[in-house]
């Protein structure tokens, strides 16, 4: 492995120094550092330098969605954007419910190398919510699963959640729960407020999502098992998460950027693009998510990056599938949203995108610190970037960016993976 030197970077915000980094782990961190014979010299130019992003809760489509995502190309987006590590969800057609597809998942992320790629197994059979999956054989397999989720789906019965909950004690592995009570979304559209009666769209209650919450709550509670809940967007879930966490509750919470970031407002143009599960929110609930983040109370963000071919995001309202990219943007709307209102500061950022998510998911090489010593895997961001989002110079394989045409601050200008450059300077390090 060839020894790396990043010069004039600033750790965590903080006076600019170097970093050298021998068979990819920090080897001496100061001024003045002298590269060793054919190193790679990475400038950095006052860049900021964190450890690298770590994403819960990612689509890569493979198997069975390549017309929208795969996983090379989702491996690109996530290296451009900072990432070193990210969970790619089960509802994937086969759906990843066994150890072969878990197994598919993880050798195809190796081969590709740009990124760790985890799999996410299912809590049920084909997301179906009647039959637990073989969880124990996909936490056994050479995938070594331990976040377990049928995002996209709620698991509803109460049963079979308190038993997914008992199971992943057991495991030593986290249930993350998509929060919807279907009885009470079936239809719905938009977000039950005043954007969507304009609209004519069908509402899809906050309540939803609370009481889904809450129940799991107190099953996790009984379980003594970790929960994890995807995608927060109702500021009264943030009340239910408080309580909760304040009772000792095992649970933790993600909120993805356009939650923090865009609300239901954007629906007037009736662009598909904007149609996202759960969907975007009043600017009350924006506001709480901030404040939440900030606070502690959701303790990562999530992408929830969900690629769509064109034919399913460029057609009617009604038929579009939800879902947007996130992984290249995510960063700048932190940026944006979080540290230039002073919510958070860059050890902050370091906090809610590669510490905590690191721990959540059970990674202990990932979400390190910036130290001697330490595994050399890094996001380096210059905070003064400002540019402009086009969907179709992104690098994943569909282009359905709520942000089209936004210009937006910070920008990642190199990825190190275990003392390797995967991305520099926009372009993906073979």
């Amino acid at each position: 492995m060839t020894d790396l030197l990043i010069k004039n970077a600033r750790p965590y915000g903080e006076d600019p120094t170097d970093v050298l980094v021998v068979d990819g782990v920090v080897d001496r961190i100061g001024p003045g550092l002298e590269a060793p014979e054919d190193a790679d010299v990475l400038d950095a130019d006052g860049a900021v330098l964190l450890p690298g992003f770590v994403d819960l809760h990612v689509h890569l489509r493979e198997p069975g969605g390549e017309e929208s995502e795969t996983i090379e190309t989702g491996s690109h987006a996530a290296a451009l954007g900072g990432f070193t590590a990210v969970f790619a969800m089960p509802n994937t057609d086969p759906v990843a419910d066994s150890d072969v597809v878990v197994e598919h998942v993880h050798r195809r992320g190796a081969e590709i190398g740009l990124v760790d790629v985890h799999p996410v197994g299912a809590v049920t059979v084909g997301l179906g919510g009647e039959r637990l999956a073989e969880m124990g054989t996909m936490a056994g397999s050479r995938a070594q699963v331990r976040l377990f989720s049928d995002d996209g789906r709620c698991v509803n019965d109460p049963l079979i959640m308190r038993r997914a909950l008992e199971y992943a004690r057991a495991l030593d592995a986290v249930i993350a729960q998509h929060a919807e009570d279907h009885r009470l979304t079936g239809g719905a559209q938009a977000h039950e407020g005043a954007a969507a009666a304009r609209l004519g769209l069908t509402g899809w209650p906050a309540a939803a999502e609370e009481t889904v919450v809450a129940r799991d709550c107190a099953l996790a509670r009984d379980a003594g098992a970790a929960l994890h809940v995807c995608h927060v967007s109702s500021a009264r879930t943030i009340d239910v998460l408080r309580t909760a966490k304040a009772a000792g509750v095992r649970v933790t919470a993600e909120v993805t950027p356009h939650h923090l970031l865009l609300t239901d407002g954007r629906l007037a143009s009736y662009d598909p693009v904007h149609k996202v599960n759960p969907p975007l929110r009043g600017a009350d609930d924006t506001r709480a998510m901030r404040e939440a983040l900030a606070e502690g109370v959701i303790d990562v963000v999530a992408t929830d990056h969900a690629p769509h071919a064109s034919q399913y995001k460029d057609t009617e309202w009604e038929v579009a599938k939800p879902g947007m990219l996130g992984l290249q943007t995510a960063l700048s709307v932190l940026v944006e949203t979080m540290v230039e209102p002073g919510l958070l500061d860059w050890r902050g950022v370091a906090r809610v995108l590669s510490e905590r998510p690191a721990e959540i998911g059970g990674l202990p090489d990932q979400g390190r610190p910036v130290a001697e010593g330490e595994p050399a895997t890094f996001a380096l961001v210059d905070p003064d970037a400002v540019w402009t989002v086009r969907g179709a110079a992104l690098a994943s394989r569909a282009s359905n960016t709520p942000y089209e045409g936004m210009r937006l601050p910070g920008a990642v200008v190199a990825t190190v993976l275990r003392g390797r450059v995967t991305a520099r300077d926009g372009k993906v390090q073979a």
